[in-house]
């Protein structure tokens, strides 16, 4: 049966702002049938990098944890600690960066928490039947919290070719152990005729892989490379991945751990993409590019699969900026193919395989 799909456009006028759209669409979620009074709900966002100005603000987390609040449930803001070097790897540092990109509890009304713990030890072996993992592990403040409020960021992404609600609740919900379990096929090489030695992706490698030549040009050491596609991110552009194969891979594994992220609260998640300021890069970067496509809008639904189908196709729908000059593909029909040549598609199809919900959806517009 096609899921349900709440869809607010871009446009914005006199009383008809995103904060009113969003609260719009928090309504018509009905989530008084997923939170009871004295339920904990996480609120799961993606807080940014430092440096990041792209993700979704701290206002529109602030109205859900309000929403919340009136149901009687005990909202908490949360993320989890990543698996490269940055401003988010541990908890003192991942809680920082929160604040520092307004995320502080006077902002959102209710306290902020890293779901994995101070170093990413806090997680739950979550059983899953899967083709890749038998468990997963999951986030304790995740996996343990009653209910769950997924605010995702609609975008491009290097490793999945689209970043949404799935990847919010597949990498996002894991402890590092677990995102590097996904990671672990994703295995980057240099092109030494391309390379010019200028040692970013050795600042950037948390598993001290990379290492120079006589040359000073850059070399990989596979066996200690842990996958996390860091160096790939700051390479003016010798060091690729075969992700035609390995991206697939990659994909399925995060669709393993959506389905571990939903465990014991199915009928008790809710999800809310924006599909605005539309990047090519993921919020993990600390930077923000300009946006590719034109704004599409705000979308929720509680099907975590329906929303990111309706999601890329909305985005698709939506005309190149000016700004979409540097195309990996730029002869493919479908728009997060040709920025990065990725396909977004299996992990979408994988999350439906697994049980997260369905890529069919009924659209209904809001005004």
């Amino acid at each position: 049966m096609p899921s349900d799909v709440f869809f607010a456009d871009a446009r914005e006028s006199y009383g008809k702002n995103l904060f009113n759209k969003t609260a719009k669409l928090l309504k018509k979620l009905n989530l008084r049938d997923m939170v009871n009074a004295g339920d904990t709900v996480a609120i799961k966002v993606h807080w940014g990098e430092k440096g990041n100005t792209g993700y979704i603000s701290p206002q529109v987390a602030r109205l859900v944890v309000d929403a919340v609040r009136d149901l009687g449930g005990k909202p908490f803001i949360t993320d989890t600690n990543t698996l490269y070097r940055g401003t988010r790897r541990i908890a003192p540092d991942n809680i920082m960066t929160a604040i520092e990109n307004g995320f502080a509890p006077s902002v959102v009304h209710a306290p902020v928490i890293v779901a994995d713990g101070l170093y990413g030890h806090d997680f739950v072996e979550v059983p899953v039947k899967g083709k890749h993992f038998k468990s997963v592990k999951i986030a304790g403040g995740i996996h343990y919290a009653k209910a769950m409020i997924v605010i995702s960021h609609a975008k491009g992404h290097l490793a999945t070719g689209m970043g949404g609600a799935l990847k919010n609740i597949s990498m996002g919900c894991a402890s590092p152990a677990g995102k590097q379990n996904m990671h672990s096929d994703v295995k980057p090489g240099v092109d030494a005729e391309k390379c010019i030695a200028c040692g970013s992706c050795i600042k950037v490698c948390p598993a001290a892989a990379i290492s120079r030549r006589k040359d000073k040009k850059a070399q990989i050491d596979k066996t200690r490379c842990i996958g996390c596609a860091e160096c790939v991110v700051v390479c003016p552009g010798a060091i690729e991945v075969e992700w035609e194969s390995e991206a697939s891979l990659l994909q399925e594994k995060m669709a393993e751990y959506a389905r571990g992220a939903l465990a014991g609260k199915e009928n008790k998640c809710a999800f809310l993409n924006f599909a605005t300021n539309i990047t090519p890069d993921c919020d993990c970067v600390d930077w923000t590019d300009a946006p590719f496509v034109a704004d599409a809008g705000v979308l929720a639904s509680r099907d975590p699969v329906a929303v990111d189908q309706a999601s890329a196709d909305l985005i698709n729908q939506s005309p190149w900026t000016p700004y979409a000059h540097k195309l990996k593909n730029p002869h493919a029909a479908d728009k997060f193919v040709a920025l990065h040549n990725v396909d977004w598609q299996p992990h979408v199809a994988a999350a439906e395989a697994m049980g997260c919900g369905s890529r069919r959806y009924n659209l209904v517009k809001i005004r």
